[in-house]
C-alpha cells in the first residue's frame, strides 16, 4: 500500500483526494494537513470529505506524519515549496497540483529533483487537459504564424488567481512551439485603443462567473478559417484521479521533476 499525506485536505480538491484515497485498493491515507487557523483542525478527514470515518484527524503539523508516509499530495496555496523540501529530504515523493507557483518556486523544485527528489508538478492534473497540452503543441508547430493564437479560460467566481495556471501553461506551450518569448509576446486581455494586433502575439483572456469548474479554449485564427481546441471540466473528480495516477507513476520512477505529460506517456 502507498501511504499518502494530503495537504489542503479540507479544501475542495483535498476532500476529493481524501475520498479517492480511502476508496482506492492500493493506497492508504496516513495524514491530512491544513493551515494552523483552519476551523476543521482536529476533525476526522474522512467525515469532512463526506465519506466514511478515516481515523485520520486533520492537523497542521506535517512533520509528525512524515515517518509513516510515502507520498505527499499538495493542492494547497500555502507553504508549498517548503513542504516539498521537507518531504523530499525525508525520502517522500511529492505531487503538486497548485497553480500558484512562481518561476523561483519552480527552480527550487527542479533543484530538489536534481538532488534525488521524485516530484510531479502540474498546474492541471486532468488527463483531458494534458492531452490538450499535447495537441496545442502539435497544432502550434503545424500551423503557420498566419494562424493567430488566442486563449480563453473561464472559472467559477471564487477562483482567486487569473489567468488560470492551465491557461498560462497553454500559452507557454504555444510560445515554445513557435520559438517565441511569452514575456514579450503574451497579451493578457485588451482594453481601449490597442491598435492592430501585433504579429506573433498570444492573447490570454480570463472570464469569471457562476460555478464553472474550468473551461479552456485555444483558438488558431487565420483569414478564412479557424481551428478551436476546447476542454471543459464538469467535475473535479478528474483532477483527483489524475493525481492518483501521478502517485502510481512515481512509485517506479527515477528521481526527477515530472509533468503529467510524463505520467501519461505523452
Amino acid at each position: 500500500m502507498i501511504r499518502i499525506i494530503i495537504i489542503g485536505a479540507a479544501g475542495r480538491m483535498g476532500r476529493l483526494l481524501v475520498k479517492n484515497v480511502i476508496s482506492s485498493n492500493d493506497m492508504q491515507l496516513t495524514g491530512a494537513v491544513e493551515h494552523n487557523k483552519n476551523p476543521l483542525l482536529g476533525q476526522d478527514s474522512g467525515l469532512v470529505a463526506g465519506t466514511t470515518e478515516s481515523g485520520i484527524q486533520i492537523t497542521s503539523d506535517l512533520r509528525k506524519l512524515i515517518s509513516s508516509s510515502d507520498v505527499v499530495i499538495d493542492f494547497s496555496t500555502g507553504t508549498i515549496v517548503n513542504d516539498a523540501q521537507l518531504s523530499v529530504e525525508s525520502g517522500l515523493n511529492v505531487i503538486i497540483g497548485t497553480t500558484a507557483l512562481s518561476d523561483e518556486d519552480k527552480t527550487h523544485l527542479q533543484g530538489l529533483a536534481d538532488n534525488g527528489g521524485k516530484i510531479v508538478f502540474a498546474p492541471n492534473m486532468s488527463i483531458g487537459v494534458n492531452l490538450l497540452f499535447h495537441l496545442v503543441s502539435e497544432v502550434s508547430k503545424t500551423l503557420s504564424s498566419n494562424y493567430e493564437i488566442e486563449i480563453v479560460e473561464m472559472h467559477h467566481n471564487q477562483k482567486k488567481d487569473a489567468p488560470s495556471g492551465t491557461a498560462v501553461k497553454l500559452a507557454e506551450i504555444a510560445a515554445e512551439a513557435r520559438n517565441l518569448d511569452l514575456n514579450k509576446h503574451g497579451c493578457y486581455g485588451r482594453h481601449g485603443i490597442t491598435g492592430i494586433r501585433p504579429k506573433n502575439e498570444i492573447g490570454i483572456h480570463t472570464v469569471r462567473g457562476g460555478d464553472v469548474i474550468g473551461d479552456h479554449t485555444v483558438i488558431f485564427a487565420a483569414n478564412g478559417e479557424r481551428v478551436e481546441l476546447t476542454h471543459k471540466a464538469t467535475n473535479r473528480e478528474t483532477f483527483a484521479l489524475g493525481a492518483l495516477e501521478a502517485v502510481r507513476f512515481l512509485k517506479n520512477a527515477k528521481s526527477g521533476l515530472y509533468s503529467m505529460q510524463d505520467v501519461l506517456g505523452l
